[in-house]
């Protein structure tokens, strides 16, 4: 396998240039170009992004998920609650974030503390979600151990009922998460390895601008 895995290229370019003496005060601005640019490059699911959290043994978590929103407060997601990932956050609410647009060459990293979303907000995302997804947060039990997988379907059936009965139906343990950053790198690579890394730090006069070493 190590010589499959060397066979292999990374970072083979071209990337586009980064400056990061032309970049804006807040890492918000910056981030969203960077995500437009990936979108204007069809990079398929560019808001997919990884959520790292820790368990009540301190061991590290990490899962793919969805950028539902990104506004003044911070990024967010939704999940439900009553999974491992709301149960961690709950003991723990310091998460991190990481996006990454292999095409561009680009990667960008936070870290934070992620707060629930006021309940207008959550509700209003549940419903905005398709059917089907709807149905398998109102059944719950999000990564128990599953006995068949007739019990999933018929699950599945009694919840597209109860959504046909009631649609606008919210899953009781639904959440919608902020994520709030006081730490922010963008990290830009470069075939030759020169790599370009600016970290925001948040202080409490404002964001700090930090180039790194590669």
């Amino acid at each position: 396998m190590r010589d499959d895995l060397r066979l292999l290229k990374s970072l083979a370019g071209p990337f586009p240039a980064f400056d990061p003496d032309l970049t804006p005060d807040e890492p918000r601005e910056l981030f969203s170009q960077w995500l437009r640019d990936a979108i204007a490059a069809d990079i398929k699911e560019p808001h997919a992004m990884v959520l790292s959290t820790v368990d009540e043994n301190g061991m590290p978590d990490a899962r793919v998920l969805i950028l539902k929103n990104l506004d003044h407060r911070g990024w967010h997601f939704a999940t439900t609650g009553e999974g491992p990932k709301g149960r961690q956050i709950a003991l723990n609410p310091s998460v991190s974030l990481t996006f990454y647009w292999s095409a561009l060459g680009r990667q960008v990293r936070l870290r934070g503390v992620a707060l629930q979303a006021e309940t207008h907000e959550r509700d209003a995302d549940f419903r905005a979600r398709a059917t089907g997804a709807k149905a398998v947060a109102l059944i719950g039990r999000q990564s128990d151990v599953m006995g068949s997988r007739h019990d999933l379907e018929d699950a599945l059936r009694q919840q597209h009922r109860r959504l046909h009965e009631e649609p606008d139906l919210v899953a009781s343990g639904w959440a919608l998460f902020i994520v709030m950053p006081h730490e922010v790198e963008f990290w830009q690579g470069n075939s030759d390895r020169r790599h370009d890394r600016l970290r925001y730090r948040r202080e409490k006069a404002g964001w700090i601008k930090e180039q790194l070493w590669p």
